[in-house]
């Protein structure tokens, strides 16, 4: 007799990670069959009674309460982690019981940002981090927390997706000295991935793991990537951190640019390095080399 169905809940699931999460290109299970109930606040999709693995259902809808009759034991968490809070609740009224949250290794990069707001969002994923575990643990709920270094892909994400649409704006990006610190970009395909794959295997419990890309680059050769993958030629300019202050503080006013800080340009050189081993070996994480395509840098 085949198993019956792994239903997984998702919050967070129209996030870029979330969106990978759902697509035909993610591995499926070998053992059992994968259903998917995707948690939103905005508007379900049209096409959510179409007879796919995915079920679409409001977080903000009081009258669709979860019943002891179709409990959800299998979650992943995509939100920021320091939202995660607001759905304990709902989590423990579908019987949650063992639950992947992303986090990032910004808990560790960001703690003394020169910008104020990095440093904010620094201690809200610790804290995050801090309120998940202390919460499952008293739930008798398993938890595996992933962190993700700088997230890549399909062009809907903070990071290359922004410094794409700088380029194809100014056709130049600015640099503070010779930015050789050392990335190693994630693509959001293989963060779902490792998502799965960490719920799957049942022996990892009450973990947290750094998650990284395949290959380590300096930041000025994946930047060079992103002028490559956009068919330009790179031009960069040299700016000291003064002006850089100053330029982000008026860059950011247009709505595309809000993401921009300070920040980013002080960690031009510095070396944001994380070892990933621990999840090739505890649930077969592999990703991929930093390679990007039109989709990847697409955008307005």
């Amino acid at each position: 007799m085949s198993n019956p169905p792994r239903v997984i809940g998702v919050i967070g699931a129209r996030s870029p990670v979330g969106q990978c999460l759902f697509s035909n290109e993610i591995p499926h299970a070998t053992d059992r069959v994968e259903q998917f109930v995707a948690f939103t606040r905005g508007d379900l999709p049209e096409e959510q009674n179409t007879g796919t693995t995915v079920e679409w259902r409001s977080l903000i809808d009081s009258s669709r309460q979860p019943a002891q009759s179709e409990p959800i034991t299998d979650w992943i968490s995509l939100a920021p982690i320091w939202a995660l809070s607001e759905h304990f609740k709902l989590l423990s009224e579908y019987g949650a019981r063992r639950i992947v949250v992303l986090s990032s290794t910004s808990r560790f990069t960001k703690t003394e940002s020169i910008d104020a707001g990095e440093q904010q969002m620094a201690q809200q994923l610790i804290e995050g981090e801090l309120e998940l575990q202390t919460w499952a643990e008293a739930s008798q709920i398993s938890w595996i927390i992933l962190r993700p270094t700088l997230i890549y892909g399909f062009g809907r994400d903070k990071n290359i997706a922004s410094v794409a649409r700088f380029i194809r704006r100014w056709n130049c990006f600015p640099l503070l000295g010779n930015a050789q610190g050392k990335r190693q970009p994630i693509h959001a395909a293989d963060v779902a991935v490792a998502s799965l794959q960490a719920l799957r295997t049942e022996t990892v419990a009450n973990q947290a793991y750094n998650i990284s890309g395949a290959e380590t680059l300096t930041y000025r050769e994946m930047i060079v990537r992103v002028f490559h993958a956009l068919k330009r030629k790179p031009r960069f300019v040299r700016i000291p951190l003064t002006l850089f202050r100053v330029g982000t503080a008026i860059v950011r006013i247009l709505p595309r640019f809000r993401n921009l800080t300070a920040g980013m340009a002080e960690r031009m050189n510095a070396d944001l390095i994380f070892d990933h081993s621990e999840a090739v070996h505890d649930f077969g994480f592999q990703p991929r080399p930093f390679e990007l395509n039109s989709d990847d840098v697409a955008g307005p």
